[in-house]
């Protein structure tokens, strides 16, 4: 399947990552001299998105303003300097600015390296494997060694086919959600106009059993504190021919 159109969530204080955020929204925090929302976006162009949305609320006009000359993909702004929606909400006010097509959906404040050249992205692999008579979401999901600046706790216990539940030790292959989705615009058809969590669609989605994920190939990071820049920066030093 090709996936066109994205939605990065940006729009969260960064509470845990001040006083760095004091003065400045956390995508734009820089890690080795990229802005932690770079990573991702490029991640999206090179798979092959072609129009990203994204929300803002947090120095709204910074991000704006860092975003604006970006082509590749084209950005659309969902405005939630007014009222932050969470996850879900965001989501789903997000999605109006796109069509009916299916959607990545990435959170603005993590990243991977480590992809082989020359073999499909981990967001191509996701498209790819995402079927939605089969499933609601199709997650990128990643092996707890596999992170650097992760809490230590796996989110998911993932089956054999693929199948993922709430995490549950000694069943399944125990993963941590890399925060990139494929999904279809309708599966929030029926969202409240409220703030909410996606976790709620997460929990719809497993006890119909179609909640599916895919392995992520390379290195996860995500960077929530001011000492995870530090990690994650040797990380990717780690790497340095490594493609993010």
């Amino acid at each position: 399947m090709k996936i066109e159109n994205a939605m990065v969530l940006a729009a969260g204080l960064g509470t845990r990552l001040r006083p760095v955020t004091d003065r400045m929204p956390k995508p734009l925090v820089p890690v080795a001299g990229k802005p932690m929302i770079d990573y991702g976006l490029d991640a999206l162009a090179t798979a092959g998105v072609r129009r990203a949305v994204v929300n803002v609320h947090h120095f709204a006009d910074r991000m704006i303003a860092h975003l604006k000359d970006r082509r590749e993909p084209e950005i659309l702004i969902s405005d939630e300097t007014g009222r932050l929606m969470d996850s879900g909400g965001g989501l789903a006010r997000g999605l109006t600015l796109l069509g009916r097509d299916p959607v990545f959906v990435m959170n603005a404040d993590l990243f991977w390296i480590g992809e082989r050249k020359g073999a499909p992205t981990n967001l191509e692999r996701l498209a790819a494997g995402f079927d939605p008579a089969r499933m609601d979401m199709a997650m990128l999901c990643v092996r707890l060694a596999d992170t650097t600046g992760h809490n230590g706790r796996n989110d998911f216990s993932m089956d054999g086919e693929g199948r993922l539940v709430r995490y549950r030790e000694g069943e399944g292959t125990p993963v941590v959600y890399a925060g990139a989705l494929a999904t279809m615009p309708a599966l929030l058809d029926d969202a409240p106009p409220d703030p909410f969590s996606l976790n709620i669609y997460f929990d719809r989605a497993i006890k119909a059993g179609r909640l599916h994920g895919i392995m992520l190939e390379g290195h996860w990071i995500t960077v929530g504190t001011p000492e995870a820049i530090e990690a994650a920066e040797a990380a990717i030093a780690a790497l340095p021919d490594a493609a993010a």
